[in-house]
C-alpha cells in the first residue's frame, strides 16, 4: 500500500524529511477497524514527532493522527461497527499513523463521521475536537450548560484546538469566551466561530483584557506559547482560577500559582489510548456527540486549506506551514 513516512529526523526543507513509501497492508487486531483512508489532516504533533522521534534504524515511521475513511474489515471482538461504515478518529500515538492507504484503529476511539461533511471537512475535526472537549469538560470541569458568569480566555484562538474550543464553549456552556489572535483575518476567524471578544496576544494579555473591559478571567486555555504568556496568564487569572495547558514547555515553575491558589491542568488527548484507560471509549463517544452537533448545524468544520493528494510533497508543504506558526484552523489532504 502507499504510505508517507521518514527514516530519520530531518528539517522539513530536506526532501527526505517525508518520503513516499510502499508498505505491507496492516491486519486488524481483535478490537480494531481496518480503514481505507480517504482524507487526513496535519497537526503540530506530526511536526514534533518528525523532528524529535527518529525511527528504529532502517525502519520507516508513518505519521498522521486525524483520518476519515471506510471500514474494510473488523476484528473478532468489534461490536460497534461494520464493514462499509464511514468513520473518523485521531488514532493512537503508540501505533503507526494514518498517512497510509490502509490503517488500523481501536474501535473505542473512533466514531461514524458527520454525514453533512465531506471527507476533507470531517478529517479536520477529530484530534482537536477530543483535545478541546477534554480540556473544557474533563480538565477545567466546566459543566455542560454551566459556566454562567465566568470567563474563559483561549490563548491561540485561531489554531486548530482554539477553533473548536471556541465553538464548544459557545454551544455547550454559558461561558463568556475571550480569544486571542494577532492578525486581522485570524481575529475575524475567532469572531465568526463565536468568540465574544478577541484580543491581540502580541501585546500583554492583561493590557488587552483591560482595554476590552474584561479584567480578570476565571479559566485559561493555554494552547500556544504558554511559556511566553505564563506571567501574564497568572496575573489575568482570578484567585482560585484554573489554567489548562496543551503545548510543550522547556520547564514550568508552578510556584507562582501558589499565591492565588491557582490550579494547573495538563491535557494530552493521547493519554487514554496510550495507557488503555478504563474510560478509553469516551473518546469515541464524544466524537459521536460532536458528529451529531455538526449535522445539526451547531458546530462547523475548522478546515482552512486543502493541500491536495496525500503524498510526501504535499505533506512537506503542510508541515512547513505549521512549523511557521502561521497556520489557521486545520490543514487537510485528500486521496492517494
Amino acid at each position: 500500500m502507499k504510505a508517507i513516512g521518514y527514516y530519520q529526523s530531518l528539517p522539513i526543507e530536506n526532501p527526505d524529511a517525508l518520503q513516499d513509501l510502499e508498505l505491507p497492508e496492516p491486519s486488524p487486531g481483535a478490537r480494531d477497524l481496518l480503514v481505507r483512508v480517504s482524507a487526513v489532516s496535519v497537526n503540530p504533533v506530526d511536526t514534533k514527532v518528525r523532528r524529535n522521534s527518529p525511527p528504529e534504524a532502517g525502519q520507516p515511521k508513518v505519521l498522521g493522527w486525524d483520518a476519515v475513511g471506510i471500514v474494510q474489515a473488523i476484528g473478532a471482538e468489534v461490536t460497534g461497527f461494520a464493514t462499509g461504515d464511514r468513520v473518523y478518529y485521531a488514532g493512537s500515538i503508540t501505533r503507526p499513523g494514518a498517512n497510509s492507504q490502509l490503517h488500523v484503529v481501536d474501535e473505542r476511539i473512533a466514531a461514524r463521521a458527520p454525514a453533512s461533511l465531506d471527507d476533507a471537512q470531517a478529517a479536520a475535526l477529530p484530534l482537536t475536537t477530543i483535545t478541546a472537549w477534554e480540556l473544557l469538560f474533563d480538565r477545567l470541569r466546566v459543566p455542560r450548560g454551566g459556566g454562567a458568569g465566568q470567563t474563559l480566555l483561549v490563548v491561540g484562538g485561531a489554531g486548530g484546538v482554539g477553533s473548536i474550543l471556541i465553538q464548544l464553549a459557545r454551544q455547550l456552556t454559558q461561558l463568556r469566551v475571550v480569544a486571542t489572535a494577532s492578525r486581522p483575518h485570524t481575529r475575524q476567524w475567532c469572531l465568526e466561530l463565536g468568540a465574544h471578544i478577541v484580543i491581540d496576544h502580541s501585546q500583554p494579555l492583561t493590557q488587552g483584557l483591560r482595554a476590552a473591559g474584561v479584567g480578570e478571567v476565571d479559566l485559561v486555555a493555554g494552547l500556544t506559547q504558554t511559556a511566553t504568556h505564563y506571567p501574564q496568564i497568572i496575573e489575568a487569572l482570578r484567585p482560585q482560577g484554573h489554567l489548562a495547558v496543551i503545548d510543550d514547555m522547556p520547564s514550568l515553575d508552578a510556584m507562582p500559582l501558589k499565591a492565588k491558589s491557582l490550579s494547573l491542568h495538563w491535557e494530552m488527548m493521547f493519554a487514554r489510548s496510550r495507557f488503555q484507560t478504563p474510560d478509553m471509549a469516551r473518546q469515541g463517544e464524544l466524537l459521536a456527540e460532536v458528529a451529531a452537533l455538526v449535522d445539526a448545524g451547531r458546530i462547523r468544520s475548522t478546515v482552512s486549506e486543502n493541500f491536495g493528494l496525500i503524498n510526501a510533497q504535499n505533506l512537506r508543504r503542510a508541515h512547513a506551514l505549521i512549523e511557521s506558526g502561521r497556520a489557521q484552523g486545520k490543514l487537510v489532504l485528500q486521496g492517494f
